[in-house]
């Protein structure tokens, strides 16, 4: 696993190639805010947005990508762009019209990746029969799931025809997911960390200031660089250029095994999400 730069890319069970490093956009307002956010991602080297219905944000995404390509000379097989099918649509037919109400608001012909958002009870398994159909006429690239524990993915596994290709979850020092890493791991299945800054509430702990302090990196680099040599994905949300460019400054140091083990001991199994187990929205 040679993870050396923003454009390194894992490779999927299906063969498609998945950047290791994008930019999230959940809390980021439509309009100018999002647009300036993921232009700046795109122009500082990122190839990897990741979005979803329910942010109410995909019409901004698309129009920014439009834009990025255009004034970067990309075209739009060099993006990864993922979104996500949300609760209320988790039926066959609401699953399906879902993709499409998203490729018409990022102004896009496919995604290449797209996640079923949240395991809801009863609703998932439909979902994913969408998915797999979506996925078998060639509209979407490679297909997963997002917040899904290892019993929502064995049940997945038991009566799909087509595994997860990816599971993105909440993962971070203080919620680590060791368990349902190996699992995916595994099976096949790309592990990926959403809000793997804990909303910046990890951004004063000693643990990890005394790690960055050895590197004269900071906090937020080191943890970025512990998913990603973990094997992990990851997708940081800021909206600010600067700090958006210093998210990925991170190819450049190696945390030591015990840097690796102090941080992998900081786990509570602690949230700042909702409970995949226990939600009810």
């Amino acid at each position: 696993m040679t993870i050396t730069n923003l454009q390194s890319t894992t490779t999927l069970h299906n063969g498609v190639s998945m950047p290791w490093f994008g930019l999230g956009v959940f809390k980021v307002e439509e309009g100018s805010e999002v647009v300036s956010s993921v232009k700046a991602a795109i122009k500082n080297g990122y190839r990897s947005i990741d979005t979803a219905a329910i942010y109410g944000n995909e019409t901004g995404v698309g129009q920014a990508i439009a834009e990025a390509l255009q004034e970067n000379g990309l075209s739009r097989e060099d993006l990864f762009v993922t979104s996500k099918v949300w609760n209320a649509d988790l039926g066959y037919e609401s699953a399906i019209a879902a993709y499409e109400a998203s490729l018409s608001k990022l102004g896009l012909d496919y995604l290449d990746l797209y996640l079923i958002h949240w395991p809801v009870k009863g609703k998932y398994k439909e979902a994913w029969r969408a998915l797999e159909t979506l996925y078998k006429e060639g509209r979407v690239k490679a297909i997963g799931v997002s917040n899904f524990q290892i019993h929502h993915l064995e049940d997945v596994m038991k009566d799909g025809e087509i595994k997860p290709m990816v599971n993105q979850v909440e993962l971070h020092p203080l919620l680590a997911q060791q368990e349902l890493h190996s699992f995916c791991q595994a099976n096949g299945i790309q592990l990926e960390a959403w809000s793997p800054l804990m909303q910046g509430q990890l951004l004063d702990h000693p643990v990890l200031s005394d790690i960055a302090a050895k590197h004269g990196k900071s906090i937020a680099q080191v943890i970025l660089r512990w998913d990603l040599q973990r094997g992990i994905v990851t997708i940081p949300k800021s909206i600010k250029e600067h700090r958006i460019i210093e998210n990925a400054n991170v190819f450049d140091f190696a945390l030591s095994e015990d840097e690796m083990s102090r941080i992998g001991a900081l786990n509570e199994n602690r949230r700042v999400g909702p409970d995949p187990d226990n939600f009810n929205f």
